[in-house]
């Protein structure tokens, strides 16, 4: 199977019929270059040469009658070649035998570096007269003027060769290394596009199959996979094909996993390129790489062009605070908005793009005939959480008490990753804990991990703290029990959590719109803990912070967002465009600013005398479950309604709906993303 499989990959690997050329590997004209160094050392190079020290040596040498020639060399050194009997005699051990390769000949047995020429002949001279020797046997030096001719031409080669093989490494690795035939790969090759291709050789195998929930969004994409398949079911009632679509959505809600899919479902050549690739530190090789890529596109139409994160290069032109300079991200806009309006509509090529900030994205890059649709993929509701449920789960070893209906509540907020990492914890908690299945307990465990942070049962507290911790966590539990509209609370415990020394877990209503009652009910259970803490001990701690920032946001929002005081009236200074981000100017005068102030006083101040109105008349109860925390640690929505009784204003739970495509959902306006965690 094993050989099937590498059979099949060096197949893909093959385009038209003929095996790819193999990438050029710099590692390779480094190893030339030290081959061809050793080489030039042993053919030219050879031995070393014995030097002579003394001149005293030399003497004996003339005295024994062993020298059978001397080379003056450039008036700098002398070499002293000696008669073959001489040096079979032993009596110079340290003398160099011949070298046959040398460009020069045989090469000496002895070197002597000389002072001066006419020092050396008047030295030599009177040695040959005291050793007896005459005109027959008189040693005449010889004089030559040689040049190194293939030293020097390494000298000047060589250096220009090291720095031209470092300017090279260094600039290939600035543009993000890999073989000179990557995209993008060398210092030749880095304005071209570093996209990566998927074709029927390298078939991308996610389908919508795997794209759990986003039904709507799967209406929308399946429409442009429908118009590169059948181009001509459009074309010929007048249609155009459109060139964009714009993924919009919070982070890991499945954008990147629908454009997978696209590529699986499409069977069209499909390129995937994130945003950031464009960006590069010279200037103009984000424009370049943005023309290469359309080109590449339209030699392979129809095809579909992925842009992943394009708020990297597609942020609006002016924001940028570096003013005055050349903004190579704005030249890489620029070139790609002229790309996106300079094909033929019908030319097959369609471009995806994924973005979690469309509110900073260009606005010619929004408009029609660019980007021509706008598909949001927001956070999955309960119908939606059941269906990814069911994909994360299939790997798992799950025990048979698992409810997928069950976890799909307790989730409420949760994003399609969230759900992904979910299952992955639970399974590895229960490793943990040695179960040979996943149990109920292990996805509880996992939804408290991944919303509260680690369990830190280690954590110094004194009593005196826990038992504020204690008495806080039961003011808030006490609170949005007793008020109508608050969250169902689904446990409260008093163990460290990541930085919460105590939190309440709520299970929030799944609804589109927010009311104001609802909105007060929940800033006053925010401010319950901090209630109690007076009421019970008389003093107030610090315990409150995170309560306290989360009230206030709520409250500055009803005034100024959602037009929700009378004083203030249905006005709203909510800015969803994002251009006034680096306004200096506030949309209303200092008088309204004010007012705002005292509004959002005045609803705090409500919200807490509120909550200590219902906490003084269930003081008993307040009691029973601060010291019942005290002891158990843990407390669940049961052991509250055995001290209070049914919530009032409970609602029937939400029932899965099975095989129904959810409606269009309306725009949040304060609805609740994840279950709070309290401080």
């Amino acid at each position: 199977m094993a050989e099937k499989d590498s059979k099949s990959n060096q197949s893909n690997k093959r385009t038209d019929g003929k095996n790819p050329k193999p990438k050029f590997n710099m590692n390779w004209v480094f190893a030339a270059l030290a081959v061809g160094l050793i080489g030039i050392n042993l053919m030219f190079g050879g031995k070393g040469v014995s030097k002579v020290e003394q001149w005293r040596d030399i003497e004996m040498m003339i005295d024994n009658h062993d020298i059978n020639k001397i080379v003056v060399v450039n008036k700098e050194k002398a070499e002293i070649f000696l008669k073959p009997d001489a040096v079979e005699s032993g009596r110079y051990p340290k003398a160099t035998g011949d070298k046959p390769m040398s460009l020069t000949g045989a090469s000496p047995h002895f070197i002597y570096t000389i002072a001066t020429v006419e020092l050396f002949e008047t030295r030599l001279d009177e040695a040959q007269k005291r050793a007896g020797y005459n005109e027959g046997n008189w040693l005449h030096p010889i004089y030559e003027t040689r040049k190194n001719y293939i030293g020097e031409i390494i000298g000047w080669i060589l250096p220009f060769v090291i720095i031209i093989l470092i300017w090279v490494f260094v600039f290939r690795r600035m543009a993000g290394g890999g073989g000179v035939g990557g995209g993008g790969g060398g210092i030749f090759n880095i304005g071209k596009s570093k996209a990566q291709i998927f074709d029927k050789d390298t078939k991308v195998k996610t389908n919508f199959g795997d794209v759990a929930g986003l039904e709507e969004a799967k209406v929308e994409v399946m429409e442009i996979v429908d118009f590169l398949k059948n181009p001509k079911k459009y074309t010929s009632l007048g249609g155009k094909i459109p060139k964009g679509a714009l993924l919009v959505g919070p982070p890991g809600t499945g954008k990147t996993l629908m454009a997978k899919a696209v590529a699986g479902e499409a069977n069209v050549p499909f390129f995937s390129i994130s945003g950031s690739d464009f960006v590069e530190m010279f200037v103009g090789v984000g424009a370049s790489r943005v023309r290469d890529l359309f080109k590449q596109a339209k030699e392979k139409a129809p095809c579909i062009v992925f842009i992943d994160e394009i708020d990297a290069v597609g942020r609006a032109r002016g924001r940028n605070v570096n003013f005055g300079t050349n903004d190579e991200r704005e030249n890489t806009l620029n070139q790609l908005l002229t790309e996106m309006d300079g094909f033929d509509t019908n030319i097959g090529v369609i471009i995806l793009a994924a973005t979690n900030r469309a509110d900073v994205l260009d606005r010619a890059l929004l408009r029609a005939g660019r980007f021509d649709r706008q598909i949001h993929i927001e956070l999955p509701d309960l119908n939606e959480r059941h269906d990814i449920f069911k994909v994360h789960l299939k790997p798992l070893k799950l025990s048979k008490s698992i409810d997928v209906a069950f976890l799909a509540k307790q989730t409420p907020g949760f994003s399609g990753a969230d759900i992904a990492n979910v299952c992955n914890e639970s399974a590895l908690i229960a490793a943990r804990n040695s179960h040979k299945s996943v149990e109920k307990q292990d996805f509880l465990d996992a939804v408290d991990r991944i919303v509260g942070g680690l369990e830190r049962k280690n954590k110094i507290i004194t009593m005196e703290e826990k038992k504020t911790i204690a008495f806080h966590e039961a003011g808030h539990a006490t609170v949005s029990w007793l008020l109508k509209y608050a969250s169902p609370l689904v446990k409260v415990t008093i163990i460290p959590r990541g930085k919460a020394l105590g939190a309440a877990w709520y299970l929030p209503e799944e609804r589109q719109l927010t009311t104001t009652e609802q909105i007060l009910d929940e800033l006053a259970y925010g401010l319950g803990g901090r209630a109690a803490e007076e009421l019970v001990f008389g003093k107030i701690s610090t315990g409150a912070l995170n309560d306290l920032e989360k009230v206030t946001k709520h409250a500055y929002a009803m005034v100024s967002y959602f037009g929700m005081s009378e004083k203030i009236g249905n006005m709203s200074f909510y800015d969803s465009s994002g251009q006034n981000e680096y306004g200096f100017i506030k949309p209303y005068s200092e008088k309204t600013a004010e007012l705002i102030d005292s509004e959002a006083r005045r609803i705090i101040d409500e919200s807490y005398q509120r909550a200590k109105d219902v906490l003084s008349k269930n003081m008993k109860g307040l009691e029973i479950l601060g010291n019942l925390l005290l002891e158990k640690e843990v407390i669940f929505s049961e052991d509250l309604e055995k001290v209070f009784g049914k919530k009032q204003g409970a609602s029937e739970d939400v029932k899965i709906v099975k095989n129904v495509k959810p409606k269009r959902s309306v725009k949040k306006a304060a609805g609740v993303k994840k279950p709070p965690v309290k401080k």
